[in-house]
C-alpha cells in the first residue's frame, strides 16, 4: 500500500509499505479521505532544519548527552545520524470503510463507513484501527466531512472540560482548526461565543460559521471581551492556540471573570501570574486529547470500553457525537477546507498547509477509491515489500537473520552487533507497523519487509529468527520459528507463563534447533570478570543485586502485567545473573512486594526477594521503580570467602581480596550485547549449544514466577521445582 512518510526531519514522501493485518480488537480501514491538520501534525515537520530546531529547543542537546552517557558515543552518533533518514508516520484523522476485521470485533461489519483516529494511524491506503477509535458515520455525512472527526473529538473534550451552561460567555483564544471547531460546539452547548485570534482571516471564518462575537487579537482584545460581557469578563476561556510564548494563556487569564474557568487545549508554555490567578480564584482545566480513553492501551488497543453509567463521554462516544452534530447540520466543516489533493501529491499538500501565505487550516488527502463496493473488491493486500535485490549466499557458513519486532533495543544493539560479524546478513524485517519495518529494512540493508510473520516462516533462506517483539509474543513466535526449521535468538523473557516455557523446551527437543535468550549481562566485561574472580571460591557466596528502573511507570508497556510485568520482563536478567555467577540453581525463594492496590507504582513491579541456592549460597534481589532518575540503575555485589566484588551501571568494578583493592572504570557502559551475538553465531557455525540455552531461559523465568508467588502470599517460601517447567 501507499503511505505518507516523513523521511528524516522534513522530507515528505509517499512510499510503498506492507499492508497491515487486523490485530486483536482492530479493524482494517480503507480511507476515502484523510485530514492534514495545520497544528499538531505540522509541528513534527522541521522545514528549517536541525540547527534552528536545536537553537529553539536546547533541551534536545541535553537529551542526546544523557543518552550518550548511558550508552556510548558511537551508538549515540549513529542514532542521531539515522534521524536524518528514519521513517515516521504522520496523520491521525480520516474516514473510510471497514474492509477486514479481527474476529474479536463483532459490532462493525465489512463495508461499514467509519471515521477513525489515533496516533500513528497515518495517511495510508490500509490502516489497522482499534475498535474504540473507529466511529460509525451517519448516512448524511460525506467522507470529506467525516475525516474531521478526530479533531472534532478533541474540541468536544475541551468543551466538556469547560462545563458550559446555557448563556455562559465563552472566549476562545486561538482560531486554528481545533479553535474553529470549539467555537461551533460551544454554540451547540448554548454558550455565547466570543472568538479571538491574531489573524483577521481566521476571525472572519469564525464569524462565518456562527460565532456570536469576534475580536481581533492584540492589546485591545481583553478590553473588548470585558465590554462584550458588561465588564464581568468571560465565564469561560478556552485556549486553543499553539505558541512558543506564554502570551495566549496570560491573555486568557485577563479575559476571565472572577472565579471563571480556564481550559487549555493548545500547546504553549504555562507561565501564569500567581497573583492574578489567586485574586480571581480561577479554575484551571487541561483537556487531554479526545477524552477518557486517550493514551490508555487497554482502551485504545485492547478494546476495553469504559462502562457508560460511569464514564458517559469516552473517546469513541465523543467521536460519535461529533458525527451526529454534523449529520444534524449543527456543525459545518466545509468552510474550513482550503485545498484537496490526491494521495500521491501529499508532499505538495504539506507544503501548502505550512505556507503562511495560503492561510490554510485544513487540507484533505483524497484516496484512489470510488465507492465502497469497489474498495472491498479491489482490496488485494500486499504484505511483503522488496527493498533490495535478493543476493546469493556468500558461502555455506553465511547465516541469514530475520528480525521480528522493530523496537528500540534492536536498533541500538542487536542489528549493529550483527552487522559487525562477517558472513551474516539481515534477510528480512517483520513488523506490524509497515513504515517502521521498511525504515529498519532500508537502514540495515534487508532484502524485504513484511507485516505477515508467515512470510518469515516460509522463507527457506532464513536461518535464524531474532525475536524482539512485545514480551507476550515471544513464546508463540519462537515456537513457530523452531517448527519452521530456524534457530532463534529471543530477547528476554523467553516466555511469560510456565506453559509457554514447557512448549518451547519440548519444541527444541523435537526440532533439534538452537535457542538462545538475550541475557546479555553474562557477557558484560565487568560481570564476566566478577565470575572469574569467584570461580575458585572455597565456600558459599552472598550476592546482592539492586535494579532501579525509575522509567518503569504504569504508562510503560513493559510494566503491564499482560506483558508479564517488570519482574518477569526485566528482573529475569538478574535471576539468570545469579545462576551464572554461582553455577548453581536456586532451591527456594521468599519475596515481598509493595502494596498491589494502587495503579502507580505497580506493587508487583517493586519486589525484594531472597534466594537460596543448591551450593548453599544466598542471593538478594531488589527491583524497584520508585527510585530517582539520578540513582544508579544497577548495582551488583558478590561476596565469597576472602573476596568482594562490586559493579555499578556496567562502568565500574571494584575488586577486594584480603587487604588489596583494585578498581577499574570506564566512561561508557559495556553491556555485552555484541559479545553475546558473536558467541551465538560462532556456536551455530560450530554446531554446538549456545552459551545460554532455552533451559537457562526457563530457569530464570521460574525464579521470577516464584518471586511473584511468594510476594502474593506474604513472603511464604516457594520451592524451586524444575519439574514445573521441564517436560517429563
Amino acid at each position: 500500500m501507499k503511505q505518507v512518510i516523513r523521511r528524516g526531519l522534513k522530507e515528505i514522501i509517499v512510499d510503498e509499505v506492507p499492508d497491515p493485518i487486523a490485530s486483536g480488537n482492530h479493524v482494517l480501514v480503507r480511507p476515502f479521505y484523510s485530514l492534514i491538520s495545520s497544528g499538531t501534525e505540522t509541528a513534527d515537520i522541521h522545514k528549517e532544519g536541525i540547527v534552528k530546531e536545536v537553537a529553539e529547543n536546547p533541551s534536545h542537546l541535553k537529551k542526546v548527552y544523557d543518552v550518550m552517557m548511558k550508552t556510548n558515543p558511537v551508538g549515540t552518533i549513529r542514532e542521531v545520524r539515522a534521524k536524518f533518514s528514519d521513517y515516521a508516520v504522520l496523520g491521525y484523522s480520516g474516514a473510510g470503510i471497514v474492509i477486514e476485521k479481527h474476529p474479536s470485533v463483532t459490532d462493525l461489519a465489512i463495508g461499514q463507513r467509519v471515521a477513525y483516529g489515533g496516533e500513528g494511524t497515518g495517511h495510508g491506503e490500509t490502516l489497522n484501527i482499534g475498535r474504540n477509535l473507529a466511529a460509525r458515520i451517519p448516512d448524511e455525512v460525506p467522507f470529506q466531512h467525516a475525516c474531521f472527526t478526530t479533531l472534532g473529538a478533541i474540541a468536544m473534550n475541551a468543551v466538556r472540560q469547560a462545563d458550559i451552561q446555557v448563556g455562559d460567555s465563552v472566549a476562545i483564544v486561538g482560531l486554528g482548526l481545533v479553535g474553529q471547531l470549539v467555537a461551533q460546539i460551544v454554540r451547540c452547548q448554548g454558550g455565547i461565543v466570543i472568538a479571538t485570534d491574531l489573524q483577521k482571516s481566521r476571525v472572519e471564518l469564525a464569524k462565518q460559521t456562527g460565532a456570536d462575537f469576534v475580536v481581533f487579537g492584540g492589546e485591545s482584545a481583553v478590553a473588548e471581551v470585558q465590554a462584550l460581557t458588561e465588564g464581568r469578563g468571560a465565564d469561560v476561556v478556552i485556549v486553543a492556540a499553539a505558541s512558543k510564548s506564554p502570551a495566549p494563556v496570560q491573555t486568557a487569564i485577563k479575559m476571565c471573570r472572577d472565579r471563571g474557568r480556564l481550559v487549555i487545549v493548545g500547546i504553549m508554555p504555562l507561565e501564569m501570574p500567581h497573583s492574578e490567578m489567586y485574586m480571581k480564584e480561577l479554575k484551571l482545566f487541561m483537556a487531554r486529547a479526545y477524552g477518557p480513553g486517550s493514551y490508555d492501551p487497554s482502551y485504545e488497543k485492547r478494546g476495553q470500553d469504559y462502562p457508560l453509567p460511569y464514564v458517559r463521554w469516552t473517546e469513541n462516544r465523543n467521536m460519535e457525537e461529533f458525527l451526529r452534530l454534523m449529520a444534524m447540520k449543527r456543525i459545518d466543516v466545509s468552510p474550513l477546507v482550503s485545498h484537496e489533493f490526491p494521495l500521491d501529491e501529499a508532499s505538495t499538500a504539506y507544503d501548502t498547509i505550512m505556507d503562511s501565505k495560503t492561510d490554510s487550516l485544513a487540507v484533505l488527502l483524497r484516496y484512489p477509491v470510488n465507492d465502497s463496493a469497489d474498495a472491498i473488491a479491489d482490496f488485494k493486500p500486499k504484505r511483503k515489500i522488496e527493498i533490495n535485490t535478493p543476493t546469493a549466499r556468500l558461502n555455506k557458513e553465511e547465516l541469514r537473520f530475520a528480525l521480528v519486532g522493530a523496537g528500540n533495543l534492536v536498533r541500538w544493539e542487536h542489528l549493529p552487533a550483527l552487522q559487525k560479524i562477517p558472513n551474516t546478513k539481515l534477510q528480512a524485517v517483520y513488523s506490524g507497523r509497515g513504515a517502521k519495518g521498511k525504515g529498519y529494512g532500508i537502514r540495515f540493508k534487508a532484502e524485504y519487509t513484511t507485516s505477515d510473520y508467515q512470510e518469515i516462516l516460509n522463507d527457506q533462506e532464513i536461518d535464524v529468527v531474532l525475536v524482539a517483539s512485545r514480551h507476550r509474543e515471544h513464546a508463540a513466535q519462537t515456537i513457530a520459528a523452531l517448527k519452521a526449521g530456524k534457530h532463534v535468538f529471543v530477547e528476554k523473557p523467553m516466555a511469560i507463563t510456565a506453559h509457554e516455557c514447557r512448549e518451547i523446551l519440548q519444541t527444541v527437543n523435537e526440532t533439534g534447533k538452537k535457542v538462545t535468550v538475550g541475557f546479555n549481562r553474562r557477557f558484560a566485561p565487568y560481570y564476566a570478570e566478577m565470575k572469574r574472580q569467584i570461580a575458585g571460591r572455597t565456600g558459599a557466596a552472598v550476592i546482592n543485586i539492586r535494579m532501579n528502573a525509575s522509567y518503569m511507570n504504569s504508562d510503560f508497556w513493559g510494566a503491564s502485567l499482560e506483558e508479564g510485568g517488570a519482574i518477569i520482563g526485566e528482573a529475569v536478567h538478574m535471576v539468570d545473573l545469579m545462576r551464572f555467577f554461582l553455577n548453581s540453581d536456586p532451591i527456594s525463594v521468599s519475596a515481598y512486594s509493595l502494596p498491589t492496590d494502587k495503579n502507580e507504582p505497580i506493587g508487583e513491579n517493586n519486589i525484594v526477594a531472597s534466594f537460596k541456592f543448591e551450593d548453599g549460597s544466598i542471593g538478594n534481589l531488589t527491583y524497584c521503580t520508585v527510585g530517582s532518575d539520578s540513582s544508579a540503575g544497577e548495582l551488583v555485589e558478590v561476596f565469597a570467602p576472602g573476596i568482594g566484588a562490586t559493579s555499578e551501571d556496567f562502568k565500574q568494578l571494584i575488586l577486594k581480596k584480603g587487604s588489596t583493592r583494585k578498581k577499574q572504570s570506564q566512561i561508557w557502559a559495556a553491556k555485552g550485547f555484541d559479545v553475546q551475538m558473536q558467541s551465538f553465531v560462532k556456536c551455530l557455525r560450530n554446531g554446538v549449544e549456545p552459551e545460554i540455552t532455552a533451559s537457562d531461559g526457563a530457569k530464570a523465568f521460574l525464579g521470577c514466577l516464584l518471586m511473584l508467588e511468594s510476594a502474593r502470599n506474604d513472603g511464604e517460601p516457594q520451592i524451586f521445582d524444575i519439574e514445573q517447567v521441564f517436560p517429563n
